[in-house]
């Protein structure tokens, strides 16, 4: 795979994600990487797949590395050393890594090669593990050392919004708050809208998984049936506790549709609800959230986490990640003036542009190549 240095920027993304519903953070990298070519930068994409793989696409050189699964349908690169091997061939002016495990030794070849090197950090740690474990104490103090250590292998920590950043409040390594992006094109009010029929329909889109507790969306449905309002909600996604939320909505007008591939496809369903709950307090952005507010949809969101900062008062409403508190910020919402709380919700989303992302990314990929100390902006 050996190529010659151009003029223009040569950026390597590594992200260790692999599945259909590692959704936000693979949009995340697909849309920065094209901005990044249509800007005139050579692109790699590295990721763990079943087998090894080089394709040469429009959008840069995409390399797939064979690496097991280590659980609910996920691959991790194991072997670090595999992807020198494949940055020394593309030879990077900087790197972008959305990794804070396996692939940490790339840093130091970055640091030994002259590369500016990029943490793209897409999870609280002490949130992901306390959502994941149940454990509310005795988290933070070794996420705090650990965040440390980490934050020092790279020139720059770019988070997306500023629950994000609370992670590394005291590092010598600038924080960079860089929020994300949304499709305004393929989530669209146009997509659909609400029938008029009386029943209140929600939406719900994320993995199902503990870490990104789709149970408080189901269960404020539940909650909401059992209080006699007219409800209908509808989960799109796919995860290992899949068989526990089916559970919760046994009995309640609760359809699990699976995985949708298509994102036409799911902004229709989008577009037809008459609000979406994503409700992780965990959660360090939502772009489920954003891609619900660009189809015109309000959303309720937990009151803490990163949702919060996406929804305003007008679009939205928050309330406590407990299934009765969700339940009734959800009546308050649907009390609104609909054409009303829709407009907002679309004006909200336009705010969030995938060109203003990736050009705030750019400048950060040309400051850690010149090697640049640039103030924190989180």
């Amino acid at each position: 795979m050996n190529q010659s240095r151009s003029d223009g920027p040569r950026i390597a993304q590594l992200a260790n994600f692999v599945g259909p519903s590692s959704g936000g953070m693979k949009t995340a990298v697909e849309m920065l990487g094209r901005h990044y070519v249509e800007s005139g930068a050579a692109r790699l994409l590295v990721t763990p797949g079943s087998r090894d793989l080089v394709e040469r696409t429009t959008v840069g050189t995409l390399v797939q590395l064979r690496a097991p699964r280590v659980g609910g349908g996920y691959r991790l690169i194991l072997e670090p050393w595999r992807v020198l091997e494949v940055l020394a061939s593309f030879r990077p002016t900087s790197i972008e890594i959305s990794d804070k495990s396996t692939l940490l030794p790339v840093t130091g070849w970055a640091r030994r090669a002259g590369v500016g090197c990029l943490l793209f950090s897409h999870e609280r740690l002490d949130a992901m593990l306390s959502l994941r474990t149940g454990w509310q104490s005795g988290i933070g103090a070794g996420v705090s050392v650990l965040n440390r250590v980490l934050a020092r292998r790279f020139d720059a920590v770019v988070v997306t919004s500023r629950f994000a950043a609370a992670e590394f409040p005291t590092h010598a390594t600038p924080v960079h708050r860089v929020p994300l992006g949304v499709d305004l094109d393929v989530f669209h009010p146009r997509r659909g809208a609400p029938a008029d029929d009386g029943v209140l329909k929600l939406a719900h889109v994320g993995r199902l998984s503990r870490e990104k507790s789709p149970h408080l969306a189901v269960a404020a449905a539940v909650a909401l049936h059992q209080r006699g309002v007219p409800v209908h909600m509808d989960v799109f996604g796919s995860g290992p506790h899949e068989h526990e939320l089916r559970a919760i909505g046994r009995g309640a007008p609760v359809r699990f549709h699976g995985h949708v591939t298509d994102r036409g496809t799911l902004a229709a369903y989008l577009a037809s609800a008459d609000v979406a709950v994503s409700a992780c307090p965990g959660e360090t952005f939502g772009l489920a959230i954003l891609e619900a507010l660009a189809c015109g949809t309000p959303v309720v969101t937990a009151d803490r986490g990163g949702g919060p900062e996406l929804v305003d008062d007008d679009c939205g409403e928050h309330g406590a990640p407990e299934p009765e508190a969700l339940a009734d910020a959800v009546s308050r919402l649907a009390a609104r003036d609909p054409g009303v709380r829709r407009r907002a919700a679309r004006r909200r989303a336009e705010r969030f542009q995938w060109a203003e992302t990736a050009r705030a990314m750019l400048e950060l990929h040309r400051d850690v190549t010149a090697g640049q100390t640039v103030s924190a902006t989180a």
